[in-house]
């Protein structure tokens, strides 16, 4: 199925030695779920500054939106450049704020028209919030281990961006595990990927990956990227040779409730080529298709995360034997 492709990106030199992959090995055997989990475990237990995607920046606007974040209901809405993030239910009476509409930058209460800002009333506040120009942020409470910004990977100067945001009957682990798997894409994905190896695990949980992005049939633009975690609910894809150099995708997973997280991933697409100026200026229509991808895989991979996680609980069930 891979051994007939044809790369029309920018050629690759040969993949140096790795370390930390056996290439004699099938995928099944590389992908060890005991080295998955000792991964896990390692970017579960970095900081994260205590911030959790909401969502894209863009999906917020003047309408006020409802969102479930680690079980607190918030409402979120724009007022003027800024992006507030606060509590559903109004001081006054326990309203959904998110069913009231916005006024000068004011939510205004459904029930009986009470406006409320950033000033806050009573003991009613927007919580800490963060627009890094593509995601909202949000951060309940600051505490010894909280820091001023999210954590974040480096992202390219110029960029086409679309962002998509999926609900999974799984926990953020599910998420990130997932993937911490490259070694399932071109197997699970094979509407995507024509071809996928990994190529390096360095010592510091980095995945190195040579992948080929199926463009139609055997037609495909292959590049060099890698995997890694910069903070416990977040793995970031960077693209680092070939094509699209600089090009990162971010999955974020946030918790809604025990047993339901929302996977938010940004994609911030770049090239040197001397057409993407062009696409920049038109990225209202490229960006549907960066969207269409991505939609397409977390499809897939929902169910991936949904499985692991309905395995896990079965599994430490009382009673219950793996």
């Amino acid at each position: 199925m891979t051994s007939r492709l044809f790369n029309i990106g920018k050629p690759l030199p040969p993949s140096p030695p790795g370390q930390g992959v056996r290439f004699d090995q099938p995928d099944w055997a590389q992908a060890s779920p005991k080295l998955i989990r000792e991964m896990l475990s390692r970017a579960l237990a970095r900081p994260s500054g205590g911030w959790l995607v909401v969502d894209a920046s863009r999906h917020i606007a003047s309408r006020p939106r409802h969102y479930v974040v680690a079980g607190r209901e918030l409402v979120a809405w724009r007022a003027a450049e800024r992006i507030l993030v606060a509590p559903n239910a109004c001081p006054h009476m326990k309203a959904p704020l998110s069913e009231g509409r916005v006024s000068d930058g004011k939510l205004v209460c459904p029930w009986h028209g009470l406006r409320l800002g950033a000033e806050g009333f009573g003991s009613w506040k927007p919580y800490d919030s963060f627009d890094d120009g593509v995601l909202t942020w949000v951060r309940f409470g600051a505490d010894e281990a909280s820091i001023d910004r999210p954590i974040l990977a480096p992202r390219p100067e110029r960029f086409i961006d679309g962002v998509v945001r999926v609900e999974a009957r799984c926990d953020p682990s599910d998420v990130i595990a997932n993937r911490l798997d490259p070694w399932h894409g071109a197997h699970f994905h094979p509407h995507t990927f024509a071809r996928l190896r990994v190529t390096n695990l360095s010592a510091d949980d980095v995945l190195s990956v040579r992948v080929a992005y199926r463009v139609a049939g055997p037609v495909c633009v292959e590049v060099d990227c890698t995997f890694h975690s910069p903070e416990p609910n977040t793995i970031v894809m960077t693209i680092v040779g070939g094509d699209g150099v600089g090009s990162v995708v971010e999955t974020h997973a946030s918790p809604i409730e025990p047993g339901r997280t929302a996977i938010v991933e940004a994609t911030l697409a770049t090239s040197d080529r001397a057409g993407f100026r062009l696409a920049m200026l038109a990225s209202s229509v490229v960006r549907p298709f960066i969207l269409r991808t991505a939609h397409r895989l977390w499809m897939d991979d929902v169910t991936y995360a949904e499985r692991s996680y309905a395995a896990r609980v079965r599994t430490s069930a009382p009673g219950v034997e793996g």
